[in-house]
C-alpha cells in the first residue's frame, strides 16, 4: 500500500503556521493542530514554535481537548518560563479547568458547583492566582480576580458540605475539622456562618461545653441575626453558578 503523501513535506515555519492560523480562524480545529504540531516538531527553536504551542493550547481548550491543551501550556511553561506570553498561558489554564465538563449540565441538573470534584477548581484558583500575583496589569488579570472571588466562595462551600456529610454520619471531629478550615483559610466568605453554626452543633454532640460555646460566641458576633439557631441546617444557602455569571 502507497503511503499517504504529506503535502506540506519541505514547508518553512512560517507557511506552516501561516496555514495554520487561516485553519484557525475557519474554525477547522483538527488541520490547526497538524499545522502546529509540524511546526513543533519540525523547527523546534525558534518564534514560531513557541507561537505553535501557544496555539496548540488554544485550539485544543475550543475542541474540548482539555488535557491537549494542558499538556500543551505546561510543555510551555518548562521551555519558555520568561515568555512574554505567559500571562496568557496562565489564564488560559485558569480557564480549563474553571467549569469541569459536567457544569455544561448545570442548568438542567440544577447541581451545585461546589457539590462536584474541587480538584479542578483548586487548580483554576492556583493558575488564577499566579497570574494575578505575577503579572497584575496584566490585560487578563481583571478577569482572573472575578473568577477568583468565584472561586473562593465554591471551594469554602464544598468543605462545608464535606463537614456536613461528616456530621450527618456522627464523625464530628471530623465535621469540625472541615468546618474550620472555611473560617482559617476562606475568611469573609457568606458560607462561613453556616461553618460556624456546624462547629457548634458538633462540639455540643462531642459534649464539648467550653469549645460549644465559643463556636457560639463567634457566631453571635459576626452574625447576630443569623436563623441558623431557628431554621438548622435546613437553612437556604445562597448559590452562584458560573454558567450564568461569566
Amino acid at each position: 500500500m502507497k503511503a499517504e503523501q504529506d503535502v506540506t513535506a519541505g514547508w518553512s515555519a512560517e507557511r506552516l503556521y501561516q496555514d495554520a492560523r487561516t485553519e484557525i480562524a475557519a474554525g477547522n480545529w483538527k488541520d490547526a493542530r497538524t499545522r502546529l504540531e509540524a511546526v513543533e516538531a519540525r523547527y523546534p527553536f525558534g518564534g514560531y514554535a513557541q507561537q505553535s504551542l501557544i496555539d496548540q493550547a488554544y485550539i485544543n481548550w475550543k475542541d474540548e481537548e482539555p488535557e491537549q491543551a494542558l499538556a500543551a501550556i505546561d510543555r510551555f511553561q518548562q521551555q519558555y518560563p520568561n515568555h512574554a506570553g505567559t500571562d496568557y498561558m496562565l489564564y488560559l489554564k485558569g480557564l480549563i479547568t474553571f467549569t469541569p465538563p459536567s457544569a455544561s449540565f448545570t442548568k438542567v441538573t440544577r447541581q451545585d458547583p461546589s457539590e462536584r470534584d474541587p480538584k479542578g477548581l483548586r487548580e483554576s484558583y492556583e493558575s488564577f492566582n499566579e497570574l494575578i500575583s505575577r503579572y497584575p496589569d496584566s490585560r487578563y488579570t481583571t478577569d482572573a480576580k472575578k473568577r477568583v472571588t468565584w472561586l473562593v466562595d465554591t471551594i469554602a462551600r464544598n468543605e462545608v458540605h464535606v463537614a456536613e456529610y461528616y456530621y450527618n454520619r456522627g464523625a464530628y471531629v471530623a465535621a469540625v475539622n472541615r468546618a474550620q478550615t472555611v473560617i482559617t483559610d476562606f475568611q469573609g466568605v457568606p458560607v462561613a456562618e453556616r461553618a460556624l453554626y456546624l462547629i457548634y452543633l458538633s462540639y455540643d454532640k462531642l459534649g464539648m461545653t467550653d469549645l460549644r460555646d465559643d463556636a457560639k460566641r463567634v457566631l453571635d458576633q459576626n452574625y447576630p441575626d443569623t436563623k441558623y439557631y431557628e431554621n438548622g441546617l435546613t437553612e437556604s444557602v445562597n448559590n452562584w453558578n458560573p454558567i450564568n455569571w461569566f
